[in-house]
């Protein structure tokens, strides 16, 4: 959404200059591809990471006995108390 509302912005001080007929200070349009370029390739990277480097997950599971009560997982800390 940020990036919707930066361009319309954008737009809007472009149509702006426009009306009062003053230069843009912004760059060349060589320069923005180059910064377009520059944040296409700072996202591909984590992406590219993800999708070849990627590390399996494993999975165990244990069976129940017919018949044993489930157990519920300890809990750090807890005791016991007796009498």
């Amino acid at each position: 959404m940020g990036y919707i509302i930066s361009l319309g912005v954008g737009f809007g001080v472009g149509l702006l200059y426009w009306l009062l007929k003053v230069q843009s200070p912004a760059p060349p349009l060589i320069a923005l591809a180059g910064l377009l370029g520059m944040v296409l390739g700072e996202h591909a990277i984590p992406v590219v990471k993800a999708q070849f480097f990627a590390q399996a997950t494993t999975v165990q599971v244990v069976e129940r006995q017919p018949g044993s009560p489930a157990q519920k997982p300890a809990t750090p800390g807890a005791t016991k108390e007796g009498g």
